[in-house]
């Protein structure tokens, strides 16, 4: 899109940032938005950083590094380009959380594979999700895969559409004002 989608703003005054972890917050005492590094000083005020510790491997990275962080954590993850994700949903895939399996995560309504940007990870991934980047694969949905994840079925699955292009900003705003 040629601009970081965690500063649009949908819902009012706060960017996909704020609102994000203004949800987040409804679940989780500690709130951290994954950076890099020279992004840090730039988060809006309020918003506590999460550097990335493991450069250039987009999500995995981040992932990572929340993990380096607190390794005994689990981690749930949600980007920041779903503009119509609600507490609903996320209350969903808290309630239904498996504590015992890699993950879970909530199953995308466009191709079936589980997302692993809307996903809590538990503490034992984090040594699967390093033995994956030792075998080559930096993609966390091939992890989910492959690994002992509970993949749930989203209760409202428009929610979990992101955004890419101007053109699929244009139509969640739309879908926002009640269009």
């Amino acid at each position: 899109m040629r601009t970081d989608k965690g500063a649009l703003r949908y819902h009012g005054a706060a960017d996909q940032r704020q609102h994000t972890a203004a949800l987040l917050h409804e679940f989780c005492a500690d709130v951290r938005v994954s950076v890099r590094p020279d992004q840090a000083n730039e988060l809006p005020a309020g918003l506590v950083p999460l550097p990335d510790t493991f450069a250039g491997l987009g999500p995995l990275g981040g992932l990572l590094s929340a993990f380096r962080a607190d390794p005994n954590a689990a981690w749930l993850v949600l980007a920041c380009d779903l503009p119509l994700l609600t507490r609903t949903t996320l209350e969903f895939l808290v309630s239904h959380r498996q504590p015992g399996r890699f993950a879970t995560a909530l199953q995308s309504p466009w191709n079936d594979f589980p997302e692993p940007l809307i996903t809590i990870w538990e503490p034992r991934a984090y040594g699967e999700l390093m033995r994956f980047l030792s075998l080559g694969y930096s993609c966390p949905r091939k992890a989910l895969i492959n690994s002992d994840t509970a993949i749930l079925a989203p209760p409202a699955p428009e929610e979990l559409r992101n955004v890419n292009t101007p053109e699929e900003r244009a139509e969640v705003e739309t879908t926002l004002q009640g269009g």
